[in-house]
C-alpha cells in the first residue's frame, strides 16, 4: 500500500479472527470463488494466463446459480474465477502447444481445485483470512482499471492500449485508491465512521483533492472533486462484494437530473459537485451523492495492508501480552475511549493487586511523557476495587505518585489516607495539566479547571512557580495563554518566568 496516512494512526478495535473469517467465507465474491474452485475439474479449459475459455463461461454462471437470462452471470463468474486462480483456490496448467486441434478448437489448459481449497474447511482463522486477503488484492487491482469502454476507445490502430489517450497511469491509480482507503480508515477510527454513520462519497473526494490550506475551493477543484466522486463510486460498487465496504451508489437519477440541468441552464440547480459540498442538503439528499463504510473485515484488510507498507496501524488488544510500561507508553497517544479499551484488556489477563503495583512503577518518570502516564494509569485505577488497596498504599510517599494514590483512595472513601503536604498538592496539579495539555491540548475545558484550581489556593501563583517539576514552566506558560481572569494570567506568564529562570 502505497499511500501515506496520518503518521500516527489511532486504534482500530477489531472483532476475533474467527468472526473475521466468517465474514470472509461469506463475502459475495469470495464465496463465489470457492464455489467455482470446488466446480472446476477435467471438464474445465483455461486459456493462457488461467482465464475461462470463452464458452465455459455460461457454464461457470450456470454452476453460480445465475439464470441464463442473466446478462451479468457470466461476468461475475469470469471475476470469480480470477479470483479462485490468484489466491490459489485453483490451480491452472497453461496450454501446452500439443492439441491436434482436430474438432478446431484451439489449444486450452487444465484447471483442478489447488490446495489452498482446503483452507476453506480446514483452515485456521488466520489461513482463511490469509486467502482473503490475496483476493482483496486482486479486486483492489482490478478496481483500479478503467472500465471496458475506456479501454477501447483508447485502442491505436494496432491493438494496443494509447496510455496517453487513456489518461491512466496503473501506479497513480492504484495509489489514488491506496489513498482513499486510508484516508477511509482514518476517519473510521477516529470515530467518524462505523460509529457515526457512513462517509458521505463528496467528502472522501474531497479529502482527496481539496488541499488542507484552501480556503473557499475553487470551480476547477469543485470539478476535481466531481470527477473523484464519480470514479469512487464505480470503485466501490467493485468492493463492496468481496466484502470491503458498505456502499450506497449515487443515484442514478440524480445524475439524469445533474445532466438534465446542465443542458437547459448551467449552474441552476446542484450538481454532484455543488450540492453536499455546499453544506446546505439534508440527511436524505448527502445520501443521494454515495455513502461508504468500511466493514469490520475492511478494517481488517486495510490495517493488514498498512502494516505490509510499515506503516503503523495498532488494534485494541495488542497490547495484552506486553508490560505495562509499553501499555502505558502506547496508550498515551490514544484516544481516551480507545485507552480504555486497551487497558481493560490488559487487566482482564492479570491478578489485580499484581497489575496495579506494574502500572503505578510504570507510571513514574520525570520525562515528557510522564505527566500522561500517569493520568492513563489514574484511568486505569478508577474501577478498581478493595483488591487493589495495598498496592496503592504502597506508593504513598512516593513524590510522583503519593498524590494520585491519596487521591484514589480518598474517592473510595478509605480510612487513615494522610493530608498531603503543600509540595505534593502543587507538584499535583502541575502535573494534572500538564497531562491535560498532552491528551486534548487547550481545550475549552482547561481554563475552568484553571480558574477553580487558583481560586483554591491562595497565593498560587507566589508558590507553584518553585514547584520541582519539570513542566511548571510550560503550565505556567498554558495558564497565561489560558486562564479566563486576565490577572490571574498576567501573574501565570510572571511566575511561567521565574520558574524558566529558575531551571536555568
Amino acid at each position: 500500500m502505497s499511500a501515506e496516512p496520518h503518521p500516527t494512526l489511532p486504534p482500530v478495535r477489531l472483532p476475533s479472527d474467527a468472526e473475521l473469517a466468517r465474514d470472509a467465507l461469506v463475502a459475495p465474491l469470495f464465496a463465489r470463488a470457492v464455489r467455482l474452485a470446488r466446480w472446476a475439474g477435467p471438464h474445465t479449459r483455461v486459456d493462457t494466463g488461467g482465464e475461462l475459455a470463452a464458452a465455459q463461461l455460461s457454464e461457470a454462471a450456470a454452476a453460480l446459480g445465475f439464470d441464463a437470462a442473466d446478462e451479468d452471470g457470466p461476468a461475475l463468474a469470469s471475476q470469480a474465477w480470477r479470483v479462485a486462480v490468484d489466491t490459489g483456490l485453483v490451480d491452472v496448467a497453461d496450454p501446452d502447444g500439443a492439441g491436434d486441434g482436430e474438432d478446431g478448437d484451439e489449444d486450452y489448459g487444465t484447471a483442478v481445485p489447488g490446495e489452498d481449497l482446503a483452507l476453506v474447511t480446514g483452515g485456521a482463522p488466520g489461513e482463511v483470512l490469509g486467502l482473503w486477503l490475496a483476493a482483496l488484492d486482486t479486486v483492489l487491482a482490478d478496481a483500479a482499471v478503467p472500465d471496458l469502454d475506456d479501454l477501447v476507445d483508447a485502442l491505436d490502430a494496432g491493438g494496443e492500449i494509447d496510455f496517453d489517450r487513456l489518461d491512466w497511469n496503473p501506479g497513480r491509480e492504484a495509489d489514488f485508491l491506496d489513498g482513499v482507503l486510508a484516508n477511509l480508515y482514518l476517519l473510521t477510527v477516529s470515530g467518524h465512521g462505523a460509529s457515526d454513520g457512513p462517509i458521505p462519497l463528496p467528502v472522501l473526494a474531497a479529502s482527496m483533492v481539496i488541499p488542507e490550506d484552501m480556503g473557499e475551493p475553487t470551480d476547477a477543484v469543485l470539478e476535481q472533486v466531481s470527477d473523484a466522486m464519480m470514479r469512487l463510486d464505480d470503485q466501490f460498487r467493485q468492493l463492496e462484494p468481496i466484502g470491503l465496504v458498505e456502499f450506497r451508489p449515487v443515484d442514478e437519477a440524480l445524475m439524469a437530473e445533474a445532466d438534465d440541468e446542465e443542458s437547459a441552464a448551467a449552474g441552476s440547480a446542484p450538481g454532484p459537485d455543488s450540492g453536499p459540498a455546499a453544506g446546505e442538503a439534508d440527511d436524505e439528499d448527502v445520501s443521494r451523492y454515495g455513502l461508504v463504510r468500511l466493514t469490520p473485515l475492511g478494517l481488517y484488510g486495510i490495517r493488514a495492508r498498512m502494516l505490509e507498507a510499515g506503516v503503523t496501524a495498532p488494534a485494541v488488544g495488542a497490547l495484552a501480552d506486553k508490560g505495562a510500561d509499553a501499555l502505558l507508553d502506547a496508550v498515551s497517544g490514544y484516544p481516551e475511549g480507545a485507552a480504555h479499551a486497551e487497558i481493560e484488556q490488559w487487566l482482564a489477563g492479570r491478578e489485580l493487586p499484581d497489575a496495579v503495583a506494574e502500572l503505578l512503577a510504570a507510571a513514574r518518570g520525570s520525562d515528557e511523557g510522564g505527566p500522561l502516564r500517569r493520568l492513563r494509569c489514574q484511568q486505569a485505577l478508577a474501577p478498581a476495587g478493595p483488591e487493589a488497596e495495598q498496592a496503592v498504599r504502597a506508593v504513598l510517599d512516593d513524590p510522583e505518585l503519593g498524590g494520585l494514590a491519596r487521591v484514589w483512595l480518598s474517592e473510595r472513601g478509605a480510612a487513615d489516607v494522610p493530608a498531603p503536604d503543600g509540595a505534593m498538592v502543587f507538584w499535583l496539579t502541575v502535573d494534572t495539566i500538564a497531562a491535560q495539555l498532552a491528551a486534548d491540548g487547550e481545550t475549552a475545558e482547561l481554563p475552568l479547571l484553571m480558574r477553580s484550581l487558583t481560586e483554591h489556593h491562595a497565593g498560587f501563583f507566589d508558590q507553584v512557580w518553585r514547584v520541582d517539576h519539570p513542566a511548571t514552566a510550560y503550565v505556567l506558560e498554558a495558564m497565561g495563554r489560558m486562564h479566563p481572569d486576565k490577572k490571574a494570567a498576567k501573574e501565570a506568564r510572571k511566575a511561567a518566568f521565574k520558574a524558566r529562570s529558575r531551571q536555568g
